[in-house]
């Protein structure tokens, strides 16, 4: 007995000196993923007395400020005459504003470098009628239209047509890479595009298989250059290159729908879907996982923070099926997730730094 409790011992032992290894190796404690963010449930002060309608499209201005792109103060802005296109101090105060009457139903959105913002306008019922939608639109840092692929209001295959655009990413060559396809029952394709909107090419189809995919439902470029696309019905993240060649598929991020990749390659993944069991709103849609932002290394793949869903949303007449959709962050690490069913920005208030792993590449 005594000799078997010395081995119990012996193996805690190094089951505990095996973990602080790991920990000290690689900056983490080796448990569960930590939340270094304070939620603002109240960020973002709209003029004119509005309200936040559902929000999924938003990014970094170069500037330090964040655009938004709001759905009007309702699901839709079909009909509506306000500017949707917002953007925003880091205290949520709307500095200046664009886009009435020229965007559907605002989904993706990115930024250049060069302050030029990207809309993907995913369409909605009503749009078509009113010539707007199935676009995706290239605009000033003022508003000024500056290039539209897709055909406003009629949907289709390219080199003139989208159907339901969701997301788009420009590479740092101009090249424009466009996920296509809202619903698991749509197009599901990637398509790029030559910098001046002329099409080159169609990459993917419906399935499960690697390159195929069930709704990609956002993208975002790696400092590599790598395709990270939001494979939501299928749960996953898909990697490609460039050429649309399969790399690698992710499930550690649980069910996308929004990614953000930053300067150091910190990828940052908006989770508004799954849930513990099925239930009337989204059926069985990655059970078991939990709804959040997953912040990880787009080099490994390792998650090593997460900020969970809060719903305390108590006066909105529906219930909870969709946590964080789009997600960004700013240039002092601060997360902010644009959330659909609650209609509203969080801002993510970053505590103290992050527990980022040593790689190997930077010293």
């Amino acid at each position: 007995m005594k000799v078997v409790s010395m081995r119990s011992t012996l193996r805690c032992a190094l089951v505990l000196l095996a973990a602080a290894v790991m920990g000290s190796l690689t900056g983490l404690d080796a448990q569960t993923p930590t939340n270094p963010f304070r939620p603002d449930y109240e960020w973002g002060n709209l003029p004119d007395d509005r309200v936040w309608g559902a929000t999924s499209a938003i990014y970094p201005a170069p500037d330090g400020n964040i655009w938004v792109a709001e759905r009007c103060g309702q699901n839709s802005c079909v009909g509506s005459d306000l500017d949707m296109v917002l953007l925003m101090d880091p205290d949520g105060n709307v500095l200046r504003s664009f886009g009435a009457g020229q965007i559907a139903w605002p989904h993706g959105m990115f930024v250049e470098p060069n302050g030029n913002v990207w809309i993907a306008d995913a369409s909605t019922s009503g749009a078509e009628d009113q010539g707007i939608g199935h676009t995706v639109m290239k605009f000033s840092p003022e508003g000024e239209l500056l290039l539209t692929i897709g055909t406003p209001g009629v949907p289709g295959d390219p080199p003139n047509n989208l159907t339901r655009p969701n997301d788009m990413v420009v590479g740092p060559d101009g090249t424009i890479f466009v996920v296509d396809g809202h619903g698991p029952g749509g197009t599901n394709r990637l398509m790029k595009f030559a910098p001046d909107g002329t099409y080159i090419e169609t990459i993917g189809e419906s399935g499960y298989e690697p390159g195929q995919f069930l709704e990609p439902h956002a993208i975002a470029m790696d400092s590599q250059g790598r395709l990270f696309i939001a494979d939501r019905y299928n749960n996953r993240i898909q990697i490609m290159d460039q050429e649309g060649q399969f790399l690698a598929a992710w499930t550690q991020f649980g069910r996308p729908s929004g990614i953000f990749i930053d300067e150091h390659d910190l990828i940052y993944v908006a989770d508004s879907e799954s849930g513990p069991a099925p239930n009337q709103y989204t059926g069985q849609r990655n059970a078991g996982w939990e709804r959040g932002i997953r912040i990880g290394d787009a080099r490994t793949g390792w998650v090593f923070h997460f900020i969970p869903e809060t719903w305390n949303r108590p006066n909105l007449s529906v219930m909870s099926f969709s946590g964080p959709e789009g997600v960004a962050v700013d240039r002092d690490g601060n997360v902010y997730g644009a959330e659909v069913s609650q209609r509203r920005v969080v801002k993510h208030h970053r505590l103290h730094p992050m527990m980022i792993p040593v790689r190997p590449d930077d010293g």
